[in-house]
Order: structure tokens, then C-alpha cells, then sequence
């Protein structure tokens, strides 16, 4: 239950700083502004599916995250009435996106990855805090 509550509190500020970086694009470096509210996206993405799959193995999350961070870009290649509907809509166009880019793949890859490397440099530095412990 523990690991839970910090996934859904890291996702939530996740979130936060993502909108921050949408709302304050120009104040940030060209690079930034274009490119961090997709990685923050997917690492929020990586956070929430941590969250429903606690306990899982870190491999099968990262899987989990990466198929439907990629699943929701190539949606964005189908334009129908009823998708770009929910799309016109703040949330929908924040969930699903408007258009498909090939350097959101690469965003989604790095944000993902981010949450995984944070994970096992967790991990690592319990073990690290364990053994020191004990001797």
C-alpha cells in the first residue's frame, strides 16, 4: 500500500510540473519547451501504471507503460468525428494528443526510461543502505 501512495503522489506532481512546463513553454529553453511536457507525460504514465501494477515486476511495467504511450501516439493518426471531439476537449486533447510526431515516440522512450532508471537507483541505494546496516 505504501508503494502505491508514492506512486500516486509522484504522478500527481509529475502531472503538476508537467502543465507547468505546457503553460510556461516560452520561459523555458527552445529544447525544453518543445520536448519536456512529453517526457514528463510518459513518465507520469509510467508512475500511474506503477501504481495499478505495485507489485509487478519492474520489466512488465516498463512494457505495460511503453504500449500505451505508443498506442496513444499512433491513435492520433485516426481522425474521426467522435475521437477528435473528446480531442477539442482540455483533457482529451492532454490524453489522447492532436497529431502524430515521431519524436513523441523518442519522448515517451526517455521519460519511461527515466522512471525505470529511478526505480533501480532506488533500489540499488536501499541495498546499498541495508548492507550498511547490518555491517
Amino acid at each position: 500500500m505504501k508503494r502505491r501512495i508514492v506512486y500516486l503522489l509522484l504522478a500527481v506532481v509529475t502531472m503538476l510540473v508537467g502543465l507547468a512546463s505546457r503553460r510556461f513553454r516560452q520561459r523555458l529553453p527552445s529544447f525544453l519547451g518543445e520536448y519536456s511536457g512529453d517526457v514528463l507525460w510518459a513518465l507520469m504514465l509510467f508512475l500511474v501504471v506503477s501504481f495499478v501494477l505495485a507489485g509487478r515486476p519492474l520489466f512488465q511495467r516498463c512494457l505495460v507503460s511503453l504500449v500505451l504511450a505508443y498506442a496513444v501516439e499512433v491513435s492520433q493518426l485516426y481522425h474521426a468525428p467522435w475521437i477528435d471531439g473528446i480531442r477539442s476537449t482540455t483533457l482529451g486533447g492532454l490524453v489522447l494528443g492532436f497529431g502524430f510526431l515521431w519524436s513523441d515516440l523518442g519522448c515517451y522512450s526517455v521519460g519511461i526510461a527515466a522512471g525505470v532508471l529511478a526505480e533501480l537507483i532506488m533500489r540499488l541505494w536501499r541495498k546499498m543502505r541495508e548492507t550498511n546496516s547490518v555491517g
